[in-house]
């Protein structure tokens, strides 16, 4: 049985994966956590902690549930006392493509990210079309790299991944540098910010006098249909005032050089940013 030591296991993300992968028998999990808050909430799932002393001699597997700013750290203390042959799983690119990740060559580095459950899904049961995250009840896909590593730790590190994240449908492999391009770059400098851009108009909408049950209605709706329409899921295209509409519009909202944040110097600088956001 492969032995886990998951690292801010009473975290945000920690919790989550605790709370999926406490009932399986292929992993034998050791919850390291040094907040009392994360101790408290880890009892009440009957969850005791372990040191990371002795977590670590144990650990076949350490995942690393813990803030981009912090794995820096982390890592320097506890990478030097990992046993030959550890999987450390990080949970995010941003500390790998930072570079931030100690040398050392007789452990394996596997990064792994969800895709959260898709935005044209097929569930149906109730809990599961509100598990907006996945790792619940909702299906969802992964992306996976062999950071650093034999060819054979890809598999096991995939298989760990699909248990945290579980239900898994798809398990895509690909760079370190890819999964950087998609976060931070694709879905949050550049998505989130165009969707909270959305959210301020939404309620300069409601400022105009829209009710704002009426707006997000409308908006909501719109949003599916349009997302369908641009990502080729519905199967027709804008209406000809539409186009006219987006055509006019664009060049007042975006600036002509907007896909600067899509390349990979920008991508680099944010990825350091994030790394380092404790000092800054």
């Amino acid at each position: 049985m492969t032995t886990i030591a998951l690292m801010g296991a009473g975290g945000k993300i920690g919790f989550r994966i605790a709370s999926n992968m406490e009932n399986n028998s292929d992993y034998k999990l050791l919850y390291v956590e040094v907040s009392q808050d994360g101790t408290e909430r880890l009892s009440q799932l009957g969850l005791s902690t372990t040191s990371t002393t002795e977590a670590l001699i144990q650990a076949d597997v350490v995942i690393l549930a813990v803030p981009d700013a912090l794995i820096g750290k982390i890592c320097a203390e506890i990478v030097p006392t990992l046993n030959s042959g550890t999987i450390v799983i990080g949970l995010d690119p941003a500390a790998a493509y930072a570079g931030v990740f100690p040398q050392r060559e007789d452990i394996s580095y596997f990064i792994s990210h969800p895709c959260h459950p898709p935005l044209f899904g097929d569930e149906t049961d109730p809990e599961a079309k509100r598990d907006w995250f996945g790792g619940i009840k909702a299906k969802q896909n992964i992306v996976c790299d062999l950071f650093q590593g034999p060819e054979e730790d890809y598999a096991r590190g995939e298989a760990i991944a699909r248990a945290i994240f579980a239900p898994v449908m798809r398990a895509h492999r690909i760079t370190t540098e890819q999964m950087a391009i998609l976060e931070p770059g694709l879905v949050e400098t550049l998505s989130a910010t165009c969707l909270s851009i959305i959210r301020e108009a939404m309620d300069e909408a409601i400022n105009l006098g829209v009710p704002e049950q009426a707006a997000r209605d409308f908006l909501f709706g719109h949003l599916r249909i349009e997302l369908a329409i641009i990502f080729g899921e519905a199967g027709f295209p804008f209406s000809d005032g539409a186009l006219l509409a987006i055509e006019q519009a664009k060049e007042k909202i975006f600036r002509s050089d907007w896909k600067q944040v899509m390349t990979l110097e920008s991508i680099q600088q944010s990825v350091k940013n994030i790394t380092q956001a404790n000092a800054l």
